[in-house]
């Protein structure tokens, strides 16, 4: 029984020196539970607390000596022994049982089937074939009474792994509820202890808890899904115990596995405490004692109102330091945690690509691609742009949003937070120079024919396109010098061997000379509403000119037709003019550009340039000291509320540890998902750099056993769950109702969410 995985049934911690052995045979399965118990207690009671204990209903038995030689007691009255027998001190039973009910598709079977079974029963080996294969248990060892085996003379190739390796059917949506008990339900030290006699420790009287309805829920689906059978189990009560009790996963509606989880642990946590009547304690300031004396202090004062196998198995301790920072008072606290949520130092720093136009005709816009701190400001953007496009000492940048082939807003405010700014926002940034700051502003907007439809039926109108022009005015007497001043940005787009209205023939000041206006050999252009016909438009085309409105800062009223020979008034320190193209005179220009204005983050973008960084990394980035709010502490010394520097170290680790990588952000303006590469040990993930408090009787080394995964995006995505069977030492992908083996390379991957770690002796060990 060396290093034998098991699982508790006595009543007591008491052990015989000669324990007499119960092995039960799920015969149409080929598994074994084998059932150790105390010589002192009646055998049959023992039997009874095993079908209990893996909820299966009692049958008629036969009792064999260890051997297999001799069939010694059999009965057809159900739970009765024929005769009372002796226990020898070198004999161990072998009780023979028919099992019903493991499983939902067992428990469908029909007579016939049953009728099969006991055919196979009768045709059983002698139970002396039978060998055991003993798995692993935590730590390579587990005090316990119950062993899980398998008989490998019965399908030949069944292995213990058959056990613990059936999926969970998709409710609808559940995935995330799937990925996250598969990942507890393979917690070793935890399956132990539901697969025990966990029912009286619930409790049933805690306010805080759950009547004891989720632990027995949850209780329950960990012994299905660790009973003998492959059929996925429909985890339908456990889900309406959940939703009774946490409304927020109610429905079908796709969650967060790390939300159902914390949840989880919480709720069993209060269903099984011990502690019935938490008493009230209050914490004490530290006064200069030294930090071991106040930890143990706040870790007591923890147990007396906590106590449960969540407690014992998966809650650890940091050291919470905050100091003011004018009067440098230091507060520490001690707290106790179930998980450590770490971000991703990715998430520190962010991609935007904007497009930089020029103001003076001399080149075509170009986008550029910026890291700035994600939590910046507008001037860090304006900054790094600014070193990125080379932006001279004469010049500076106005940065616009665009949005519908209009200026949504101007960026002019430094102080304005990144925040504001989505992936899917687009911006421009314009290059002004410094010495016509007090100048008025002008923006241009673009017009051209096109068909539109209106109330489902097709016109004839004008129609916004590409990129707004956004310059200075300076020395502007008339409507000539606006239309000179547009023309010259358009340089840039021209095409090769095309013509403007300004070039060296002197087109346009020629017919100024002569008093004929631009535009004078044609109608006034085509509203939204008219619908001329296909003949009168072509015919209008062949002496359209270019037009410019004046207009509102959205483009949409053509207020009047800027006069070439009339004076330009400017209100408000800003002029908005519409550029009204026609299609011969657009031909000649090139307006890809303006018409290809990228997103601020591409996401697709980001994977080719996001390296891979390293769990320490994130750890690192969770310990660092960081500002805290303006109002986030009440300075005791200064009796005011003050901005606080706040610094976590870790103090206690707990034996299973929970890691959440916060890949997911939420803000009033923004949603997104990191798929950043973390690279997190397997084997041997050593804490021992990042504990404060080096106790030197337990280890600080850790080895994965299993991981909740989420592909996709914030829309959707799905859940699945990686886990490291205890016994085959063999990875398992568990996506619902599916189980399939796989490498321990791919385990790691983009879409880790949530790792789970168990307290290993020692680091660099493949245990």
């Amino acid at each position: 029984m060396r290093n034998g995985g098991s699982f508790s049934v006595a009543k007591d911690g008491m052990s015989d020196v000669y324990p007499l052995q119960l092995r039960l045979i799920v015969v149409q399965e080929a598994n074994q539970l084998t059932l150790r118990i105390s010589k002192r207690d009646n055998a049959m009671e023992f039997y009874k607390r095993a079908c209990k204990i893996f909820s299966v209903d009692s049958e008629p038995v036969r009792i064999w000596d260890f051997s297999g030689q001799t069939n010694l007691y059999f009965t057809n009255e159900r739970n009765k022994f024929t005769k009372d027998f002796q226990r020898q001190s070198d004999q161990e039973i072998l009780l023979e049982l028919q099992v019903y009910g493991l499983s939902d598709s067992i428990k469908c079977r029909n007579e016939a089937k049953k009728d099969d079974l006991a055919v196979q029963q009768s045709k059983m080996v002698a139970p002396s074939c039978c060998g055991s294969l003993i798995g692993n248990g935590v730590n390579g060892n587990l005090d316990s009474n119950v062993v899980l085996a398998n008989s490998t003379s019965m399908n030949g190739s069944s292995g213990v792994g058959s056990l613990g390796l059936i999926g969970l059917q998709n409710l609808g949506n559940t995935c995330f509820m799937n990925s996250a008990i598969q990942c507890l339900v393979h917690t070793p030290l935890l399956v132990e202890y539901f697969l025990g006699d966990y029912h009286k420790e619930i409790n049933q009287n805690n306010p805080l808890g759950m009547d004891g309805e989720l632990a027995l829920a949850f209780g329950d689906l960990l012994r299905k899904l660790w009973a003998p059978g492959k059929t996925p189990v429909a985890p339908r009560m456990f889900k309406t115990k959940l939703a009774r009790f946490a409304p927020q996963f109610s429905g079908f509606n796709q969650h967060d596995s790390q939300e159902l989880l914390a949840f989880l642990l919480d709720g069993l946590h209060e269903d099984l405490n011990h502690v019935k009547c938490k008493p009230y304690i209050e914490a004490k300031d530290a006064h200069g004692r030294p930090d071991e004396e106040v930890a143990d202090e706040y870790w007591t004062n923890h147990l007396a109102r906590n106590d449960s196998i969540i407690v014992d198995v998966c809650q650890g301790q940091y050291r919470s330091t905050l100091v003011c920072p004018v009067c440098n008072k230091v507060s520490v606290t001690f707290d106790p945690f179930m998980y450590l949520s770490l971000p991703l130092p990715s998430t520190t720093m962010r991609m935007m690509t904007l497009m930089v136009f020029s103001t003076d005709g001399g080149a075509q816009p170009s986008p550029y691609t910026i890291t700035v701190p994600k939590n910046g400001k507008c001037k860090d953007m304006i900054e790094a742009l600014s070193v990125a496009c080379n932006l001279g000492t004469g010049e500076s940048l106005l940065v616009a949003e665009v949005y519908s082939n209009r200026i949504l807003r101007l960026l002019e405010e430094p102080s304005d937070s990144l925040s504001l700014i989505r992936d899917a926002d687009r911006l421009v940034a314009y290059r002004l120079p410094n010495d016509l700051e007090e100048s008025p502003l002008v923006v241009f907007m673009h017009q051209c024919m096109d068909e539109l439809f209106i109330s489902g039926k097709k016109t004839i109108g004008w129609k916004a396109f590409g990129v707004p022009f956004i310059t200075r005015l300076h020395d502007i007497a008339n409507g000539f010098d606006i239309q000179n001043l547009f023309l010259n940005l358009m340089k840039p787009f021209l095409r090769h061997g095309g013509t403007t209205l300004n070039d060296d023939d002197n087109t346009v000041n020629n017919a100024n000379d002569k008093g004929i206006e631009m535009g004078d050999a044609m109608s006034s252009p085509v509203s939204i509403g008219d619908n001329p016909t296909d003949e009168s438009r072509e015919e209008s085309h062949g002496n359209i000119q270019l037009e410019l409105y004046l207009t509102d800062e959205k483009g949409t009223d053509k207020i009047s037709k800027l006069e070439m020979n009339g004076p330009v008034s400017v209100t408000g320190g800003r002029l908005y003019v519409c550029a009204c193209w026609p299609d011969k005179t657009i031909e000649q220009y090139d307006m890809r550009l303006l018409n290809s204005l990228p997103e601020v983050f591409k996401p697709g973008f980001s994977k080719r340039l996001q390296e891979s960084i390293s769990l320490y990394t994130c750890l690192e980035a969770f310990l660092k000291e960081e500002p805290l709010g303006p109002e986030d502490m009440y300075c005791p010394s200064c009796k005011k509320h003050r901005q606080a520097s706040k610094k976590l170290d870790l103090w206690r680790l707990p034996e299973i540890l929970v890691i959440h990588l916060k890949r997911f952000s939420y803000s009033r303006y923004m949603k997104n998902k990191l798929e950043t590469f973390v690279d997190f040990p397997i084997h041997d993930l050593d804490l021992s750099d990042y504990i404060a408090h080096k106790n030197g009787q337990l280890s600080n080394c850790y080895a994965l056993y299993a991981v909740s995964n989420h592909y996709g995006g914030m829309g959707g995505g799905h859940y699945t769950a990686d886990v490291r069977h205890q016994w085959e030492n063999q990875w398992y992908d568990f996506d619902d109702s599916h189980v399939v083996p796989v490498t321990e390379e791919k385990v790691k991957s983009s879409a880790a969410y949530v790792l789970f770690y168990r307290r290993v002796q020692a680091c660099n060990s493949n245990t």
